[in-house]
């Protein structure tokens, strides 16, 4: 378990943000100079970036599960995929606290963040976001066609997710329109163009972003309700519990039909039986998580939150046995 977050409060002098972790690298290790922006960046707490390349890998896994054809280039995939991941949520997460930076300051959680609290200026967050944007290009372009294709469309939905929660109840299902693309991207980069596995692979990450980051937005309701913030946690309430069942059976569900649509062709018996094994211990780690579900403490949600870096794990070990079978 991760070293307990700092207060808000104990962190406004420090120029720590209130969430991350208290050990992590950022504030141990990198130079002063480009602290802030690796806190904007949220190098200081990489739960997102595992959020967002999980799908990324899951993808890869099915499509050599698919054709039965590793490659060589299926390597540079996954080492490229993680540098992207890295530099695409760090680009994301800098867009998303310029277009919020009022509403960051006046919710406790983050008001330490790097623009609100002073530490870094929206030019400068801008000029950060468009050299990380850049860098994470340059990985995308050596993609076949079709996967830049879909690269590149999915800036829409990275540039929407901000406002989302300005105009609808339903902000995490653009956070996992957006969070869970690799999935169709990188299973197009290696089979070259896009299948029925991956798009039940996408709506199943989809599902899980939205019992994952509920859970997340719970930690906020109070001060999301006075600025006039929606969010899945406001909208469900004390009836949570019932609607993150409903997201782990949607998850396990649509995983599992892509798992059984990537594997028939081509896949041995054994094989198909191990990848179907990620779905379902993946649902028993969700439930978990459930049990333990305390939407009045804060503290609780945001340590299951953290969870979830497990949770996508878990399948993906599933899927590389399979492979190996």
């Amino acid at each position: 378990m991760q070293d307990q977050p700092p207060s808000p409060d104990a962190v406004e002098k420090q120029g720590t943000v209130a969430d991350a972790p208290s050990d992590n690298w950022v504030d141990l290790y990198a130079p002063a100079f480009a602290r802030p922006y690796l806190r904007l960046s949220r190098a200081d707490r990489p739960i997102g970036t595992w959020l967002l390349l999980l799908p990324c890998w899951w993808g890869l896994a099915l499509a050599i599960l698919y054709d039965q054809s590793p490659r060589w280039e299926d390597l540079w995939i996954l080492i490229g995929c993680a540098i992207g991941a890295f530099l695409m949520r760090g680009a994301g997460c800098t867009w998303n606290d310029i277009t919020d930076r009022d509403f960051d300051g006046q919710v406790a959680r983050t008001r330490s963040r790097p623009i609100p609290s002073g530490q870094v200026s929206v030019k400068g967050a801008v000029v950060w976001m468009i050299i990380q944007a850049l860098l994470a290009a340059l990985i995308l372009f050596t993609f076949n066609r079709a996967a830049i294709s879909l690269g590149v469309l999915s800036l829409l939905l990275v540039a929407i997710y901000p406002f989302a929660k300005r105009f609808t109840w339903w902000p995490q299902v653009f956070l996992g329109l957006a969070f869970n693309w690799g999935a169709l991207l990188v299973w197009t980069a290696h089979t070259g163009s896009l299948g029925w596995p991956a798009v039940f692979l996408y709506g199943a990450g989809i599902a899980w972003t939205l019992f994952y980051d509920t859970i997340y937005a719970h930690q906020d309701t109070e001060d999301d309700a006075l600025i006039g913030v929606k969010s899945t946690a406001r909208l469900f309430g004390e009836n949570t519990g019932k609607w993150l069942r409903w997201f782990l059976v949607a998850t396990v569900g649509l995983m599992g039909l892509a798992v059984i649509l990537a594997g028939t062709p081509n896949a041995s018996v054994l094989a198909l039986v191990l990848a179907l094994g990620g779905p379902w211990a993946m649902g028993w780690h969700m439930a978990w998580q459930l049990r333990g579900l305390d939407i009045h403490n804060p503290q609780k949600m945001l340590q299951l939150f953290w969870a979830n870096r497990d949770t996508g794990v878990i399948p993906l070990v599933f899927f590389a046995a399979s492979l190996l079978a």
